[in-house]
Order: structure tokens, then sequence, then C-alpha cells
């Protein structure tokens, strides 16, 4: 039981997501537009998250099954008081897991060289434009834009390279604003990953005619010097992976007009213990409750290992066929 299971399509378990808070301090219109997590939204009660106990432990089981890389995701993982000490732990599970991070990097600046010495590897940074106009009507957030700037100074100070920054590109948004971005993180010391806008949760409106395909986004970076193709790094690896003209990479993914899913190896850990196969999925399965009902390891560990072996998602590649319309669990409470 202690090996990589597969699911009905043959994919295996390599990357487990974690998210350790649904809460954020941003209101992305793609993720949290603000009619929909308002005030009065009933975020999840302090005793439903999983303690930093809790998802080392599950964690190390995961691990067991054969994952590889961790990484803390939320809502805003940063809002997450002490995150740095569940880094610490993570990081001294003995299988040693390539650990990283995905932040809005509001909240980087003060807390980016204690990540680093707690042992984060990795970090990754979304920012979605270099304009501050389009900045803040992007994240509908009172944080300026020079606060994430300062973040990512902060980071690369303390030593996180390459960084690596997400920016989502949405038809009549922020297109435009792809060779500034290249301007900025096209270095070695940045990994630029351009998202197609996607349909994740039920609350962003999401429309195909605003999606920028792959190809287009493709076409206006290549604009601003040469991209010579990369390999892959690993089986599953979504983004496709291109070297500019200035010695750093960019790449793109594009589950929309060019889906992944015969490839995914992610699974998600919800900030209240459930477990998503995938980013499109309605519900998850709940292991905080077997975890706190005295289920011991190897219990977990066959749990897990059944449930991903049933597994047979693919929404990506169904997305367009009728009928299929679903709904889906909110980004913010299982990460991206």
């Amino acid at each position: 039981m202690d090996e990589a299971p597969q699911d009905l399509r043959g994919r295996v378990l390599r990357d487990l997501r974690i998210s350790v808070t649904d809460r954020c301090n941003f209101r992305c219109r793609y993720c949290m537009p603000r009619e929909a997590f308002g005030e009065d939204f009933p975020y999840l009660p302090r005793a439903g998250i999983l303690s930093f106990e809790e998802i080392t432990r599950l964690a190390a089981v995961f691990l067991r099954l054969g994952v590889q890389k961790l990484r803390l995701t939320g809502g805003e993982p940063l809002l997450r008081r002490d995150l740095t000490e569940l880094v610490k732990m993570l990081a001294a599970l003995p299988e040693s897991p390539d650990l990283a991070l995905t932040t809005n990097g509001s909240l980087l600046a003060r807390h980016a060289t204690a990540l680093r010495a707690a042992g984060l590897q990795r970090l990754t940074v979304s920012v979605d434009s270099l304009d501050p106009a389009t900045f803040a009507a992007f994240t509908d957030s009172r944080v300026p834009l020079q606060s994430v700037l300062d973040g990512i100074a902060a980071a690369t100070s303390a030593g996180f390279r390459p960084i690596k920054i997400n920016m989502v590109v949405k038809r009549g948004v922020n297109e435009d604003d792809i060779p500034e971005m290249l301007a900025r993180f096209g270095g070695p010391d940045f990994i630029l990953r351009f998202i197609e806008y996607m349909d994740v949760g039920n609350t962003n409106g999401w429309r195909l005619d605003e999606v920028v395909p792959a190809s287009e986004i493709l076409e206006r970076a290549a604009l601003s010097g040469p991209l010579a193709p990369l390999s892959g790094h690993y089986e599953g690896e979504v983004a496709q992976r291109y070297r500019t003209s200035t010695g750093g990479e960019i790449g793109v993914i594009s589950s929309v007009t060019r889906p992944f899913c015969s490839s995914c190896t992610r699974a998600r850990l919800s900030a209240d213990g459930r477990l998503y196969t995938c980013l499109f999925a309605e519900h998850g399965f709940d292991l905080r409750t077997p975890l706190r009902d005295g289920s011991n390891d190897q219990e977990l560990l066959a749990r897990i290992h059944r449930h991903w072996a049933g597994r047979d998602d693919r929404y990506s590649e169904l997305r367009f066929r009728a009928g299929t319309v679903q709904r889906k669990a909110e980004m913010s409470l299982l990460g991206g």
C-alpha cells in the first residue's frame, strides 16, 4: 500500500496542494468576487480548520504514497497565524519534500526572511498587472501594487530565486500588459507564468469570450523577443515552457484551450481537511473526521489510496460537451 496509487486513467499521485485558510485580503474577480464574498460570508470556524499538527501528519501520509511536492495555498496563506511554524514542521519531515508556497504577495515583505529560514524552498507570487489601476481593479483591494512588488524584492533578498510569477490573463482587462510583465519578470531571477482565465468555482461569471488563448498569449509574448521551447521537468507538468532572450523562463498554462487532464498528478487538501482530486470538483473526500476520530496512519493511507484509485476526473476535457455544466468548490477553499 505504501506506493504511488494510480487512478482509473493511470495517473499517479505526485503533487499535493495544502490550503491553510479559506480567507483572503484580496477580492480578485476570477476567484473571490466581493458580491459573493462580502463581510457576512460564512468562513470556516477556527475549530473546523486543520491544525498544523494535523496538516503535518496528513502530509507525511501523502509522502508515503509517493507525493514529491507540497505547496501551501489559501485563500491567502500568509493570513494564517504563525505559518512559519508549519513550514518548519513540513520541512523537517524525513522525506524532505519539495516545499513551496503561493501568495498574493501583500504580506510577503514582513515574512520572506522567516519563511526562507524555516525551510521554504520555492515561492510563487500572483501579479496580474503592473499597472496600478488595472491591478486595483483585478484585486478589488486597498493593498497597493507597490506592497506586492516590495514583497517580491524582499523575497529575492531572502534568497528565493527564481521566484515564480503567476499572471491570469483576461480579455479586455490585462492582455496588453504582457510586454511590461515580460520586461519586469522575463529575466533569470523569475519564472513568469501566463494562465488562461478559467471557470473555477461558481461565482466569477466566467465567459469563454473573456479567455485569451495560449496561442495568442505566446504571440504577444514573442513580440518582446524570441522564445525557445523548453522540455518538461517532469511528467504532469502543466505549463508549456520557453526560454526568453534575457535568460529567464516563461510558461503558459492552458486549461481551457489545451486541457492537460490526461497527465494531471495533483491532489488538493482543503483547509477543512477534505481531499479534492480536481480543481473543478464539487465535493471533497473527508479526511478530517477519521483523523480526529483516532484513525492511525495506515488507515488514513488506505483511505487516500482507495480514493485516488477511484479517481476519473477530467473536467477540462469535457468542459464544452453538452450537459457537463456542474457546480464546483470555490478555489479559495481548496487552493489554486
